[in-house]
């Protein structure tokens, strides 16, 4: 089992690091479990990274009411970036509202509308990104490095969580009280958009529950990825 007081440690030296060297920086949270671990980390601790989700349209509702969390417990509004209206009008006059069930390259095409591009805006002007993004989640993350270089935006990813294993970040949450997902209390270890999500089944991996009915290796939506392949070019020295 590892130590949590450890991995908290280095996780706040890693984060005070990013806030000091890679300024202006920003973290991309998907309002999950992981992703409050780092905004209560964030937070309590001043640090100016900014804080923004993508607020894709078809998120669930207690989803969006982590946000409210967010605002009750810490005064902090989390920064939205919402797809461009055109582009999501576009693709379901043409494919249909749910066509991304119909292939892998349909739904790619529905998460580069939603997610990627307004990823895109967010990440514009800054030297840096976080994620929550864990090794231990999927075989597509099982490569992950704390810190990265992203060519592709032309900035440096950090991963701070990357060595956490699911344990560590509910065992943070308890001992700090951290608002999370009810989707968490109803089998829903990884949430993305309402209908690209469903519980999970005991045993199954932790991410069975996003685009179930695609194959494990193609379970990515695109924002860690260029050209079809993970954005994992070259890890880089801490």
């Amino acid at each position: 089992m590892s130590d949590l007081t450890t991995l908290i440690d280095a996780t706040g030296q890693t984060l005070a690091r990013i806030a000091a060297d890679f300024s202006p920086a920003v973290f991309a949270s998907s309002l999950a479990a992981e992703d409050m671990v780092l905004t209560d980390m964030i937070l309590k601790a001043k640090l100016p990274i900014g804080i923004f989700s993508l607020e894709t349209g078809r998120l669930h509702q207690e989803t969006l009411a982590v946000l409210d969390k967010v605002k009750a417990r810490y005064g902090h509004d989390i920064t939205l970036y919402r797809p461009q209206p055109e582009l999501v009008a576009a693709y379901v006059e043409q494919n249909g509202l749910n066509a991304f069930y119909n292939s892998v390259e349909m739904r790619r095409e529905c998460c580069r509308i939603r997610k990627v591009e307004p990823l895109g805006r967010a990440l514009a002007g800054n030297k840096a990104w976080v994620t929550g993004q864990r090794r231990a989640q999927s075989a597509t993350r099982a490569e992950l490095h704390v810190q990265e270089d992203d060519a592709a935006h032309a900035m440096t990813k950090f991963n701070p969580l990357a060595d956490w294993s699911e344990q560590d970040v509910w065992d943070y949450i308890r001992a700090n009280d951290v608002p999370y997902n009810a989707l968490h209390d109803q089998g829903y270890p990884s949430i993305g958009c309402e209908p690209c999500t469903r519980a999970v089944q005991p045993g199954e991996d932790v991410r069975a529950g996003r685009w179930w009915w695609e194959n494990p290796d193609s379970k990515e939506c695109g924002l860690h990825m260029v050209d079809g392949k993970l954005i994992r070019i070259k890890s880089v020295a801490a």
